[in-house]
């Protein structure tokens, strides 16, 4: 059977397609943007029907750049932006409503709700996340809550809800399966992370029918094949893991004390702590980082809202940029004496403050601030709050230590200035590897590894090189000094 696996990586802004051939190596590569909706201040949402004609399109340009058929793809492995969903008709296959994202504010009212009714520790024990906007279950909750019928509908099993993972492949076997992993199901708010399975509690207390949601599996299973009318033959879709455990099974984090950062919009950080499940008292968040074989591995994650966006700002909002690749030879360029921090809290704070009404602001701005200064603020905002989660993983965990090394993704990393400046705010070694396309990579992998086309995990991480590392070079002093400014600034937007 032939090694070529179709790698369709579902994100937040654009839907990639990727195949990579028999060696793991990039064949060939669609990609494609997709609108984004503000409706309100606050919510964001995407058209679920522009995300599915994206991901059949990047995944035709994928196969047709790699000059490859249908017939010649052992698996398909699906990734995809985690907290986002959809609700959709059994029937038709339609959306009732518009996808609502991961970033969407819109049930800090309901979160704030539960919390004040005393059911936070509940939901932390069970699922390891905090009541925040940011998950899945409230979302699903508020349309079936705001758009009339819904719930009646819901409740006869004529709705159907789930990820963006578990619209895919419902629309990609022409609605014969309905299913997730349990990367994605762990964050929903809904699913116990201890027993492996949805949680009658938690569904009845957000008032979510529990015949709505999608089947569980492994990360490496079968979820079906595609319809052959889509790409000319069937393809096998093997594997799905939410973006940020894909990445860091791309990144080879196979062992308990291995951590990856992915900077793309957000900026999520995991640390693998094996089959131990940590009970974070700093506000990070307890996961599933992968299921194999039937076996959980757990993780401490840390979610930062802004990341990539904050660069994005800085070239849509300020235009002091004409392209994002640019910021770092901006922010090289600024005057060291300056000490101008941004706090990137344009949609709230995420770990460990997990603040949805906090709002960004700039503080130390002088006369002779500019866009260099800008520049080095937005990235150095970057550095700061994953500082902040390290610092969070190393009390929450003995397995995370000083000289924990991180491996790096995402778009950010391709800046060398940002990852030196990183590693000088971590003091820790900041490794980035020669693959980047780490997200799709570990998507890849779960479906090939399944197909028995590439390597189990063992010598699949026998593979993973390194393009460089960064080894914090900042003085000490000057470091604590910049960090008690940061955390001065912090201060000033929690409400």
């Amino acid at each position: 059977m032939t090694g070529f696996i179709l790698a369709i990586d579902q994100g937040t802004t654009s839907s990639r397609a990727i195949v990579f051939d028999d060696a793991m190596k990039v064949a060939g590569v669609g990609q494609k943007e997709f609108s984004q909706h503000f409706p309100a201040s606050g919510w964001v949402e995407h058209d679920p029907e522009e995300i599915w004609s994206s991901v059949v399109s990047t995944a035709r340009s994928a196969l047709g750049n790699a000059g490859r058929k249908a017939a010649e793809i052992a698996a398909i492995g699906i990734t995809n932006q985690r907290e986002t969903v959809v609700i959709w008709e059994r029937d038709s296959g339609k959306a009732i409503y518009n996808a609502i994202v991961w970033q969407d504010r819109r049930t800090a009212p309901l979160c704030a709700r539960l919390r004040k009714q005393g059911l936070e520790p509940k939901f932390a024990r069970k699922t390891g996340l905090l009541l925040d906007p940011y998950f899945s279950g409230t979302k699903i909750a508020w349309i079936l809550d705001k758009i009339k019928g819904a719930r009646r509908r819901a409740e006869k099993g004529e709705l159907l809800a789930g990820t963006i993972d578990s619209f895919l492949i419902w629309r990609l076997t022409s609605g014969k399966l309905h299913a997730t992993d349990a990367t994605n199901a762990s964050r929903t708010l809904l699913y116990n992370i201890i027993k492996n399975r949805w949680d009658d509690e938690l569904l009845s207390i957000l008032r979510v029918p529990r015949a709505m949601l999608p089947e569980v599996k492994d990360c490496a299973d079968d979820y079906g094949q595609t319809d052959p009318k889509l790409f000319g033959a069937p393809i096998k879709i093997l594997g799905v893991a939410g973006d940020q455990q894909a990445a860091t099974i791309g990144q080879a984090c196979f062992e308990p004390g291995m951590m990856k950062s992915t900077y793309g919009t957000g900026c999520f950080a995991l640390l693998n702590t094996g089959a131990d499940l940590v009970r974070s008292k700093n506000r990070l968040l307890t996961i599933i980082a992968y299921r194999l074989g039937g076996e959980t591995t757990y993780a401490l994650e840390g979610s930062i809202f802004v990341a990539g966006a904050a660069v994005q700002w800085l070239r849509d909002g300020l235009k002091i940029i004409g392209k994002a690749e640019h910021s770092g030879e901006l922010a090289s360029k600024a005057d060291p004496t300056q000490d101008v921090y941004l706090v990137p809290a344009f949609v709230g704070l995420g770990a460990p403050h997990w603040d949805a009404e906090a709002r960004g602001a700039i503080f130390g701005l002088t006369r002779n601030s500019g866009p260099a200064e800008f520049a080095r603020a937005a990235l150095e905002s970057v550095a700061y709050q994953t500082r902040d989660l390290l610092d969070a993983m190393k009390k929450d965990w003995k397995g995370a230590t000083s000289r924990t090394v991180l491996r790096v993704d995402g778009g950010m990393v391709a800046s060398d200035w940002t990852m030196q400046r990183l590693a000088d705010i971590l003091d820790a070694p900041v490794d980035r590897p020669t693959i980047l396309e780490t997200t799709a990579l570990g998507a890849a992998w779960l479906a090939g590894s399944r197909a028995g086309v590439w390597p189990q995990a063992k010598d699949f991480a026998a593979q993973w090189a390194l393009e460089r590392r960064f080894e914090p070079a900042m003085d000490k002093a000057e470091r604590t000094r910049k960090l008690k400014g940061w955390h001065k600034a912090v201060g000033k937007v929690i409400s």
